[in-house]
């Protein structure tokens, strides 16, 4: 099987999957419960976890690893960090780069799925600074999450391919991480707000009139004196796709920190942003009781550019060690948020 096969056939399954999603199970516009969306965040974890031990028994079917030459090339060009044993069969050098790119998965999921919490709450300002009615939420947010995959995958293979030509880039996007994550710690307690009439997207339909002035139902078009415009609901969907790329510029280049396959990079970040749908419903009303989550983040986001730092003082932080960190930090927060939950202020 050739890489370009794997990859028609993972766009096929996530293509499949989108259309039962919302062809059949979503086919008709309701508010998502809570219960409801519980259950399909464990239906999307439990398929990440799957795609894991897929990795784990075949990852070398990601780029048809089929003798030692190609193998030894494949870890030389993604940096994979596993030395080919000389005492040991293919076969065995084999399982040990499975478990290599099964790890840097998992690894680059938890990073993408743990920073995708705090795009939540952007989404969640959006749809409230517009007054969307929550049945919409789905529909606004399957066609976001469909732009999102095609938007990845032209900016994840672009990127590795300039740090296969320019690895001082790396550099660069733990310096941006540093400064994200330090930005975010000062900013943990400042209210966000969306600003409907100043945000770029909605001035500039508004300067060219392209956009009609109310909602339509669930349509993102609508025909008003014979001249086709937009709806709100469709600058909702434009300002959360542009909300998704200035997010990117962060989750990327966290996932590049822990492995420079831009095939293990894609498929962490499609499995984690296919689950951001659903666990934004499930987490919409639980947001306020993370308190110590946007101080685990930014922490995470700096380990993470300081992680990208220390092999030019000769320090090297391998997989496993990262990924004991991220859940760490992760679980701390969450433990925190949890047992530590701050005073509410008292009013007048």
């Amino acid at each position: 099987m050739t890489e370009n096969l794997f990859m028609l056939i993972f766009i096929v399954f996530v293509s499949v999957l989108m259309f039962l999603d919302l062809g059949v199970f979503h086919k008709k516009d309701h508010e998502v419960t809570f219960k409801e969306s519980a259950g399909w965040t464990s239906l999307w974890v439990l398929l990440s976890l799957g795609f894991f031990i897929l990795l784990r028994t075949h990852g070398d079917l990601v780029v048809n690893v089929h003798d030692k030459d190609h193998l030894i090339s494949q870890n030389e060009m993604y940096e994979h960090h596993v030395e080919y044993d000389e005492s040991l069969s293919f076969e065995e050098n084999l399982k040990t780069y499975n478990k290599q790119l099964s790890l840097e998965y998992l690894t680059g999921y938890l990073i993408e799925l743990s920073l995708s919490i705090d795009n939540i709450f952007v989404m969640i300002m959006i749809f409230m600074s517009f007054g969307v009615e929550k049945q919409y939420y789905h529909r606004v947010l399957f066609y976001g999450i469909l732009g999102a995959i095609v938007l990845r995958f032209f900016f994840i293979f672009a990127a590795s391919a300039l740090i296969q030509r320019f690895h001082w880039l790396l550099l660069l996007f733990g310096a941006v991480l540093i400064y994200s994550g330090i930005k975010m710690f000062l900013d943990r307690n400042k209210k966000e707000t969306v600003d409907v009439e100043k945000h770029p997207v909605v001035k500039f339909m508004t300067k060219h009139n392209l956009s009609s002035s109310s909602f339509h139902g669930h349509d993102f078009f609508t025909k008003i004196d014979g001249r086709w415009l937009c709806t709100p609901l469709f600058v909702v969907l434009l300002i959360i796709e542009f909300s998704d790329i200035i997010f990117a510029f962060d989750s990327i280049p966290a996932i590049f920190s822990v492995t420079h396959d831009p095939h293990i990079v894609f498929f962490s970040n499609i499995f984690a942003i296919l689950g951001l749908r659903s666990m934004f419903f499930m987490l919409e009303s639980i947001m306020d009781k993370f308190a110590y989550l946007r101080i685990g983040l930014s922490a995470l986001l700096t380990f993470i550019g300081v992680k990208m730092f220390l092999p030019l003082a000769g320090v090297e932080i391998g997989i496993v060690t990262s990924l004991v960190v991220i859940v760490s930090i992760l679980s701390l927060s969450i433990i925190l948020s949890v047992l530590f939950p701050p005073k509410e202020k008292k009013t007048a």
